[in-house]
Formats: C-alpha cells, sequence, structure tokens
C-alpha cells in the first residue's frame, strides 16, 4: 500500500466514532462473556434473577471507566450518566438472554457475527487505552505510572472487576484475581499504554500519532482472531517464562534443585558403601 494511503487510512481509524456500532459490539462480547461465565443454568439463572444478571453485565460493561474514576477520585457512577449507551447495552444484554428460542444468543455466538464484533471490540479496546493514558496525563502530566495503570484498568477494566461481578451473582470465587493471572488482554493494554506515554511524551517514537494508533490496533484485532481462529491465547508466555528465568529467581531455583539432587546422591552413595 501507498504509505500516504496508509496514513489516511490511519488517519481514518482514530477519527472513527465508537457509538453506536463498536459500543454494540461490545456489549455483545460482554453479554457473551458473562452468559458463558454463567454455564449451563444461564438460562435458568437469568429469568430466576434477572436483576442480578443485568447488574453483572453492566459491570462488565462499564468496568473500566468505573474503576478508572474510582482511582482518579472521580464519580465511579459517572459512565453510567451517557443515556443513549446505557439503552443500548441494556437492549444487548436482553437480545442474548430473552429472545425466543434463545436466537439472539445463537446469532451471537455464529462465528463470522464472533468474528467482526471481536473485532470491532478491539479498536474500541485501544480507544479506550488511549483515552484513560491521555485522561491520566492531563491529571497527572509527570506521573507515567498513573498512566500506565489508568490505561490498562480502561482497557480491560472487566477482568479486574470479575471478583465482584460473579459476587453480584452469588458466586464466590476469592481466586480469580486478575493481579494473580493476568490475561492477555490486561497484558496487552499495559503494553499499549506505555506505547501510547512514549508516543505522546517523549521522543523515542517519530512516527506519526496515527500509524502508532493504527499499529496497536492491527496488533489488538490480530492477536484477538488469532485467539478465535488459531487458539493463540497469549503470545507473551514464552518473554514471561524468559524473564521469570533470567531475573525473578528461576535459573537459582533450578540450579538449587540440580545441586540439591547431587548432594543427595553422594550422600546415598556414600551410606551405600558404609552398609557394604
Amino acid at each position: 500500500m501507498d504509505p500516504e494511503a496508509f496514513l489516511d487510512v490511519a488517519n481514518q481509524v482514530v477519527k472513527l466514532k465508537m457509538f453506536p456500532y463498536f459500543d454494540i459490539a461490545h456489549c455483545v462480547l460482554c453479554a457473551l462473556h458473562v452468559r458463558e461465565d454463567l454455564g449451563a443454568g444461564a438460562q435458568q439463572f437469568s429469568r430466576k434473577h434477572p436483576m442480578a444478571c443485568w447488574l453483572s453485565y453492566m459491570l462488565v460493561v462499564f468496568a473500566g471507566g468505573m474503576v478508572a474514576n474510582g482511582l482518579l477520585a472521580e464519580p465511579i457512577l459517572a459512565p453510567l450518566k451517557n443515556t443513549p449507551q446505557l439503552i443500548v447495552a441494556t437492549l444487548v444484554w436482553y437480545v442474548i438472554f430473552y429472545t425466543p428460542l434463545d436466537i439472539g444468543y445463537k446469532i451471537g455466538k455464529f462465528l463470522p457475527v464472533k468474528v467482526v464484533c471481536s473485532a470491532m471490540k478491539e479498536i474500541y479496546r485501544c480507544k479506550k487505552v488511549y483515552d484513560g493514558v491521555t485522561h491520566a496525563a492531563k491529571l497527572y502530566p509527570n506521573a507515567y505510572l498513573i498512566m500506565i495503570i489508568i490505561g490498562t484498568l480502561k482497557g480491560n477494566g472487566a477482568g479486574f472487576t470479575r471478583l465482584i461481578e460473579r459476587l453480584i451473582r452469588g458466586v464466590w470465587t476469592p481466586t480469580a484475581m486478575e493481579f494473580m493471572q493476568p490475561s492477555f488482554y490486561t497484558k496487552s493494554c499495559l503494553v499499549a499504554s506505555i506505547i501510547f506515554i512514549l508516543d505522546k511524551k517523549t521522543e523515542l517514537i517519530s512516527a506519526p500519532h496515527a500509524l502508532v494508533y493504527f499499529g496497536i490496533v492491527i496488533f489488538f484485532v490480530y492477536f484477538k482472531l488469532s485467539s478465535i481462529l488459531l487458539g493463540i491465547h497469549d503470545p507473551f508466555v514464552p518473554f514471561e517464562n524468559l524473564l521469570c528465568a533470567l531475573f525473578f529467581g528461576g535459573i537459582w531455583d533450578s540450579m538449587a534443585k540440580i545441586f540439591g539432587r547431587g548432594q543427595i546422591k553422594e550422600g546415598e552413595s556414600k551410606d551405600a558403601k558404609k552398609t557394604n
């Protein structure tokens, strides 16, 4: 592709309006997430506890904004002030859970529909990460850690509210902590936040902002579709294993085990000679 044409495409992606189509895609995947997390009893639960089902779903949809606002000492419920967005989210929830013959859920699970919604949600995610970094930079111009935290939470807030979301539905899973087992989405949002900060605050990235933004969109979309179509879930794992081995005691633990086994074998051989 011609560089100027590629830059034009990048500029168009940056200017995309998220409402209503990208919001709908985001809401569809959030509803599917809640329904799949409920498991086989999802229909029964949604009919017996519609309020709990709706509240947990809304928490997933608006988790990023709520958590980020709470940390920035802003109104936690501010993301709910957008009435059209709230109505769209509620309509999507109703279609996924309550349409006759479960046709809404079946359409949402249909692979081509899911692929399109997933690609749109990753564009939506990139926008959220960028907005989070930008907002934090206005409040704390030199606090890079805060920018990274807010950008990451904006991009994958639902991962950090999973414990509360399930608790609303009457399920207590204290081990479901994103800090203990970060998902690929949390890691990718963290990396994207760092790149946006480098682009915004330093001269290390000389490319136009639109190309940086578009590159992150491509990264998000590519790996999301790879996870759906090819089963590639976390490309960061090999790098994490290497990092842990080199800097977080992995290699020393392995060496201690090797030398420890050697000492045990020497002790066993000495004992065998004495008995003989």
